[in-house]
């Protein structure tokens, strides 16, 4: 099976431009903890997640008001394509610790997949379940 087969392709994304504090409510109302950056035409330059939020600009002591997404997003960001295939893309989450993986076919964002598209799929449960261990074993427990 491959990623265009699982993926959601009604994703919000926000420009470089915003405002983080647009940002924020954006990832609120959407109920969601991270968001791809886009141009006005669809091509992806970043990913911005509630974490960059907290650690990048309000521990960092920047005004969420006039501080602009594209200062905070992370810029480097792993993407799948279309026609990949389901084992392959979650080998890749797990790899890069990802939940989300942005799809772009030509540089321009088409969709994006999540370990739980791929926990849906029946030949796929064991490798989003693994992918989603090897992710939060970095998390510690009190």
């Amino acid at each position: 099976m491959l990623v265009k087969d699982v993926m959601s392709t009604r994703v919000i994304s926000a420009s470089p431009e915003e405002p983080v504090s647009f940002v924020s409510r954006l990832l609120s109302r959407s109920n969601v903890g991270a968001l791809p950056v886009c141009t006005s035409d669809g091509k992806l330059k970043g990913m911005v997640t509630d974490r960059d939020i907290v650690l990048r600009c309000v521990a960092a002591g920047s005004d969420p008001e006039t501080t602009a997404v594209n200062e905070i997003m992370s810029r480097s960001v792993v993407t799948a394509s279309p026609m990949d295939d389901l084992k392959k893309v979650s080998e890749i989450m797990s790899t890069a610790q990802i939940r989300r993986l942005p799809v772009v076919d030509n540089g321009k964002l088409v969709g994006i997949v999540s370990l739980g598209d791929l926990s849906r799929q029946p030949h796929c449960e064991m490798e989003a379940a693994k992918a989603l261990s090897e992710i939060s074993s970095n998390i510690r427990k009190r």
